[in-house]
């Protein structure tokens, strides 16, 4: 194995930044249909969730430029992966959201070192916990699993 296949470099490391903040981005967007649909008793969670992920977008942005890069904005809309009409669905796209920020943020945790390995492994954790709040349910490795399963559908990426 070369030194580029074991150690970050700064190229991938701004990738994988640009990469948490567009999930980041997405879960702002996301977040908001949540707050509209879900049952008051999980309000609260909802605008906790999208506060942290409005905080973790700010500190993603300060990151890229950090790098030298140029953060890149939000999409003026995202497509959801299913119809939220109801609590249930906003339910279920919180617990997705935060299944999706946490497998980005296990691709931020490999491409980066030092504080920033810290951080990302942090927002991942955090994610992890919201996903099971949002789910009830859990698996081994927050990240990584619901990834294997769902790659191609999983991008946060805006789509039109």
């Amino acid at each position: 194995m070369s030194t580029s296949d074991s150690t970050p470099t700064a190229d991938g490391e701004l990738a994988a930044l640009q990469a948490a903040l567009r999930a980041e981005h997405a879960a702002v967007y996301g977040y908001g249909v949540v707050g509209g649909h879900v049952a008051p008793a999980r309000r609260a969670d909802a605008r906790a969730a999208y506060d942290a992920h409005r905080a973790r977008r700010d500190e993603l942005a300060r990151a890229v430029r950090d790098l030298g890069g140029t953060p890149e904005a939000a999409a003026a809309a995202y497509t959801l992966p299913f119809t939220v009409a109801d609590p249930a669905a906003a339910v279920r796209l919180a617990a997705e959201l935060e299944e999706r920020v946490a497998g980005v943020y296990s691709d931020l945790v490999r491409a980066s070192t030092g504080a920033r390995r810290r951080s990302a492994a942090q927002a991942l954790r955090e994610a992890a916990v919201r996903a099971v709040r949002w789910s009830g349910g859990s698996v081994a490795f927050p990240g990584l699993a619901e990834r294997a399963a769902a790659a191609p559908a999983a991008s946060s990426a805006p789509r039109t």
